[in-house]
């Protein structure tokens, strides 16, 4: 990594910056979702919907109140923005320009031969789904044959398995969906031709890919920079010196770690955020390793646990209030209700911390449509009164 004598950060330093490069702190850093989703590289998709989908609570928690209609044209609305899906992290919206970055990946998933599932027809699979590709155009894996052999969601069809796996070698394309389906298309349909001709050096693939990943990520440690980008440490390690990064000294930090230098610079005095519930899909929080280093905060999706094994809720949603992860809301609905199944609060949580998540329920609230709040559960309970006192104080300020 790169060498010289590191900057020494404050923890609290540490966790601006990142919430800067996370556009969470400060200046929005994008106005729309397009401009968001190239702040951030990476937004994460995922089935489960509650208040919204992941993604559209990815743009809500960082510019407000967006149509998630007008999030989901944003994201997939072909050029000149446009984006394709791809893995990064995990299953992502990409911007389309970084089509020619992933090349390294398909080369890769290609040499492997195979995703998780095996086929035993799978060229003459492949071939029926590309056939179709090109006679009838864009079309999702039901529209192909089907998506499910009938079991459970992961029972995958034959021609679910190949069209997945043509997507991981770039032999087809996702970059729209329809009604949350994936639709798959063929590049020279799907992605601008001067991005398809494009060859770039592996290594070099990598180098971009980190250094935005560095500049979303605000401070990083190697894990952090193969966890954003799905690069492996010891590829990191072997390209850290070309990347342009400032070695920095986090407080609490057993790791080296690294900074643009650009951002150390600008610093984050005066900068402010806005009480938010972040997806527990969020690109601040998706890293549960980091989360902990940055925040003192353990975030665990529980929506796979067994009900009676959950302690948050099954989608518990961290609260962003300032600088800091503050407690977790379990969210529902109910008609035009929105419900706090759960609200977990940190036990050192102050008043102003206690009305900021009020607050940030609200406008949770309004933006999907519900008339009113209901809160059930409040831990510790002996908050309870207080909690339920600054949702009353918070419809009252927001009342015409």
């Amino acid at each position: 990594m790169p060498t010289g004598a590191p900057e020494p950060i404050s923890a609290r330093d540490a966790r601006r910056i990142a919430l800067a490069g996370q556009g969470l702190l400060g200046s929005r850093l994008a106005t729309n979702p397009a401009g968001m989703l190239r702040r951030l590289r990476a937004v994460q998709l995922d089935t489960i919907s509650v208040l919204a989908r992941s993604h559209q609570l990815v743009a809500y928690a960082r510019l407000g109140p967006v149509e998630a209609q007008k999030v989901d044209s944003a994201y997939w609305a072909g050029p000149p923005f446009g984006a394709f899906e791809y893995w990064a992290h995990a299953a992502c919206i990409l911007p389309m320009e970084d089509w020619p970055f992933y090349d390294f990946q398909r080369q890769a998933r290609r040499e492997r031969g195979h995703r998780w599932h095996r086929l035993d027809n799978a060229d003459q699979a492949c071939k029926i789904i590309l056939d179709r590709l090109r006679s009838d155009g864009p079309l999702t894996a039901n529209e192909l044959g089907g998506a499910k052999r009938g079991g459970p969601w992961w029972d995958w069809s034959d021609t679910k398995i190949a069209v997945e796996w043509l997507l991981d070698i770039g032999e087809v394309v996702c970059a729209k969906r329809r009604g949350f389906q994936r639709v798959y298309d063929l590049p020279e349909r799907a992605v601008p031709g001067e991005l398809l001709e494009t060859r770039i050096e592996p290594d070099d693939q990598m180098r971009h890919l980190l250094r935005q990943a560095a500049g979303a990520l605000g401070v990083a440690t190697t894990r952090d920079l193969a966890s954003y980008t799905g690069v492996k440490s010891a590829v990191v390690n072997r390209l850290a010196d070309d990347l342009g990064l400032a070695p920095v000294a986090i407080e609490g930090w057993r790791k080296p770690a690294w900074a643009v230098p650009e951002m150390l610079q600008a610093g984050t005095a005066g900068l402010r955020s806005r009480p938010t519930l972040l997806s527990p899909f969020d690109s601040l929080v998706w890293d549960r390793d980091r989360v902990e280093r940055l925040f003192r905060f353990r975030h665990r999706l529980e929506a796979y646990t067994p009900s009676s094994k959950r302690i948050y809720g099954y989608f518990a949603m961290p609260v962003l209030v300032g600088d800091r992860l503050v407690g977790r809301v379990d969210p529902g609905r109910d008609g035009r209700t929105l419900v706090a199944k759960s609200v977990h609060l940190d036990p050192s949580a102050s008043a102003a911390t206690v009305r900021g998540l009020a607050g940030a329920l609200l406008r949770a609230a309004s933006w999907v449509g519900s008339a009113d709040i209901r809160v059930e559960n409040v831990t510790p309970e002996d908050r309870r009164a207080e909690m339920l006192d600054a949702v009353r104080s918070a419809k009252r300020q927001c009342s015409p």
